[in-house]
């Protein structure tokens, strides 16, 4: 059975991106899917390089929203540091 893009893992060279880098290569991936000038079996390889692209910025947001705390100050005036939530 082949590996569907969502269970493959995500490349070494993905891996080492910053989401920024990942993000610009996602949206060029995108612009040349919409674009309808590439064949079949390109298709294929770069929709499935997009959904590496997709996951690894996921995981990169959702390691910077874990990282992020909320500065909360109690009804005595104590301030404490709360894990942010983001739903």
């Amino acid at each position: 059975m082949a590996k569907s893009p969502e269970t493959e893992s995500i490349p070494a060279d993905i891996s080492a991106l910053s989401f920024e880098q990942a993000l610009d290569q996602l949206d060029k991936i995108v612009a040349q899917l919409e674009s309808g000038k590439v064949d079949l079996e390109q298709s294929i390889s770069i929709y499935t390089r997009g959904t590496q692209l997709k996951r690894h910025c996921e995981a990169k947001l959702k390691a910077a929203q874990e990282r992020v705390e909320k500065i909360v100050i109690g009804a005595d005036g104590a301030v404490s540091a709360q894990q942010a939530k983001f739903d």
